[in-house]
């Protein structure tokens, strides 16, 4: 009687959260000329041979991986592809979140981990590739993400495809960032809302140095988990973090200091992260919609649904950027109990497709999602 009077109880999910406005569909159009003009300009821009992704244009390391769904899971957590216990191939992708290509010093320290699952069975929400059995998720060395507003995104993301630029101004450009960040370019007077989305995107800025390894990677907005709505984390286990040796990286001694810290330690012994699903307790202390606020741990907190595995491995000191240039990963590779929702998370379907869209067109490939491990490394073998 006390364990049901005590169980926690943890919100419905609501499909209303997974729907556009026509204002908000109007403004992805906005948004998504701008994604598609800046990966048209990103070889250019950053004088490559190639086109880019408009964001997380650098990769720093491709690997192969297990992803494995634990077993006896307690029912609100055993949703989706968490219902039954499993172990998959996986790749996946370090990279820098920002949007240009260039050393490591001047790109920020913001970091993303994606992973592509393979032999995930289901309809798939990606339209033209619902067949597809990979699963992805594309995940940041950060909590919380820079806006809670499409209105707002749509020239916060400009002003993101032009960071390096403002930061490689030193504080003169630095000053023209907040300016046009609090102001709209010159448009609106400052007010909260613009503050608090700043403040948001300082805290990626000022993301401490240290090996890729060790830092939680988060999904910043809520996803349905079947019945219910939560966050992802990926996070290194405790003995894993304890192996790596070279925990510091030192940015201003060279260019690519990222990507060597990566390869060596995965060269020398194996890593885990536990997977773990934060599930929505009260929609007032985890607002759904609030991207910018970081949910209480005390309050909701994080339980171990999966474990990611990288074994040992040689890696080539590119880190297999050749391997995934090509590849596309997609929030919204995924099955409708695991879909991304809200507002910001609803809307990233078009703002991926348009990036993939054009960068394989732009540089001549056709897109082709993978089956299998054995086919995203092919290149390598022969």
């Amino acid at each position: 009687m006390l364990k049901k009077l005590f169980k926690p109880k943890y919100v419905k999910f609501d499909d209303n959260y997974t729907t556009l406005s026509p204002e908000d569909q109007q403004m992805m159009k906005v948004i998504t000329v701008d994604i598609r003009e800046y990966v048209q300009k990103s070889k250019d821009a950053n004088n490559l041979d190639h086109h880019t992704r408009a964001v997380h244009a650098k990769t720093y390391c491709g690997l192969k991986a297990k992803f494995e769904i634990l077993d006896d899971l307690p029912k609100e957590y055993a949703q989706g592809l968490y219902a039954k216990p499993s172990i998959h191939d996986a790749v996946i992708r370090f990279s820098n979140a920002a949007a240009g290509v260039d050393a490591d010093r001047r790109l920020g320290l913001g970091q993303g981990l994606a992973i592509k699952i393979f032999d995930v069975p289901g309809k798939k929400l990606t339209s033209d590739e619902e067949d597809c059995t990979t699963f992805d998720y594309a995940l940041v060395n950060g909590p919380i993400f820079f806006t809670n507003s499409l209105a707002d995104y749509a020239y916060l993301s400009k002003l993101n495809f032009e960071l390096n630029g403002y930061l490689g101004d030193g504080l003169l450009g630095k000053g023209k960032l907040v300016f046009n960040w609090l102001t709209k370019y010159g448009k609106a007077l400052p007010n909260a809302e613009g503050v608090r989305t700043l403040n948001a995107f300082r805290k990626l800025l000022t993301i401490p140095p240290k090996n890729a390894w060790l830092y939680d990677y988060y999904s910043q907005g809520v996803c349905r988990h079947g019945d219910y709505m939560g966050k992802i984390r990926v996070t290194p286990t405790q003995a894993s973090a304890a192996k790596i040796k070279r925990r510091d990286i030192h940015l201003f001694t060279e260019d690519e200091a990222i990507r060597p810290a990566i390869i060596e330690e995965i060269k020398e012994h194996d890593y885990q992260f536990e997977v773990q699903v934060q599930l929505c307790r009260n929609l007032k202390k985890q607002p759904i919609e609030k991207l910018t606020q970081e949910w209480d741990e005390s309050e909701a907190p994080f339980v171990t649904v999966a474990t990611l595995t990288i074994p040992c491995q040689d890696v080539p000191e590119n880190g297999n950027v050749k391997v995934l240039e090509d590849l596309t990963f997609t929030i919204f590779r995924c099955l409708e109990e695991n879909r991304p929702i809200g507002v910001i998370q609803t809307s990233r379907l078009q703002a991926y497709k348009t990036s993939s869209d054009t960068r394989h067109k732009m540089n001549g490939i056709k897109r082709k999602e993978p089956s299998s491990l054995k086919e995203v490394f092919k290149k390598i073998s022969k």
